[in-house]
């Protein structure tokens, strides 16, 4: 842009020259260069402050790990990857039999104990019997029926669904594996579809200019030609180069070195965009111009200059 900004005013120049007809000594070349400077410098100056540009923006989303509660031989995969999902849709089972013999061992069990407490109890009315007779067979039913419960847990555990709407992307599982429950080992990763979010990081000094409800435009990488409008939703009041957490080492000054940038929520409004949203993937890279209430008179700058990368992106991706 500031090439732009110099052409335009050495056209400007050359005009005022020859109409004006003004000598070219070195005073008027002087103060026609100076002049440059120092305009196309304020205008340069006052855009990036009022009106700041991300080339750092990217759409996050959330992943959990899907790990099943019960290890066994996966018998079916009943989810296809990349394929919206429901919340209680079937992931995957996990065979069910050796679940099921422990529900019907217990349930037997369980049976049988409640037919001894029985007779317990009624050796007691027939003082037959004594209390503390009936207590252990109280307490063996008691026992037999948490177990049953967990049990009936585990064998409720062997179909893993969906804990919410989303999808699943990159099935490596498939049948005749066997699966394990440990956080190391998940069997799929799920993403949530509400989980969406693009940020956009803004160095520092941009700080009083990055407010809800500015005005904001993006490009993609992978769109070029095309800005999408959005809207500011809020920055992320901590930094993670502030974060600290108990160790066993003090803290170092070189870890506070790195100034770090300030995250900002965008929310894309542009209804164009339903268009394209199949068609970019989680992660896209982009770049975010915000338009302030300050400085309304030179936010056209950075209007013609977001354009111009983003047309650029057809022959030079910045990414």
């Amino acid at each position: 842009m500031g090439w732009l900004l110099m052409l335009i005013y050495n056209a400007f120049c050359m005009v005022l020259f020859r109409v004006f007809k003004i000598p070219m000594t070195r005073w008027t070349l002087s103060t026609a260069v100076l002049g440059g400077v120092f305009i196309i410098g304020t205008l340069l100056s006052l855009m990036n402050y009022q009106h700041p540009f991300s080339t750092v923006t990217r759409e996050y989303f959330i992943t959990t790990p899907v790990i099943p509660a019960v290890k066994g031989r996966i018998i079916s995969v009943d989810v296809k990857p990349n394929v919206p999902v429901k919340k209680d849709d079937v992931l995957f089972r996990i065979d069910p039999e050796p679940f099921q013999y422990k529900v019907d061992s217990l349930n037997a069990q369980l049976q049988t104990l409640k037919i001894d407490l029985e007779r317990a109890t009624e050796l007691l009315k027939r003082k037959a019997g004594k209390q503390k007779e009936v207590d252990a067979a109280l307490a063996k039913v008691g026992d037999v029926e948490g177990k049953l419960g967990n049990a009936q847990f585990d064998l409720d555990q062997t179909v893993v669904r969906a804990e919410q709407n989303g999808f699943v992307t990159q099935i490596l599982v498939h049948p005749g594996l066997y699966a394990v429950s440990t956080p190391l080992r998940p069997a799929m990763v799920f993403v949530n579809a509400d989980s969406f979010i693009y940020v956009a990081w803004f160095r520092q000094n941009n700080l009083m200019r990055l407010k809800s409800g500015y005005e904001a435009e993006v490009i993609f990488n992978g769109i070029p030609g095309i800005i999408f409008t959005a809207e500011v939703i809020d920055y992320i009041p901590v930094l993670a180069e502030g974060e600290l957490q108990a160790t066993g080492n003090l803290i170092d000054m070189s870890q506070a070195m790195k100034a770090g940038r300030i995250p900002v929520k965008i929310k894309i409004t542009d209804p164009r965009y339903a268009d394209y949203t199949d068609r970019i993937p989680g992660g896209s890279f982009a770049q975010t111009a915000i338009y302030s209430d300050h400085g309304r008179q030179v936010d056209f700058i950075r209007r013609i200059l977001i354009r111009m990368k983003s047309y650029m992106n057809y022959f030079m991706p910045f990414r």
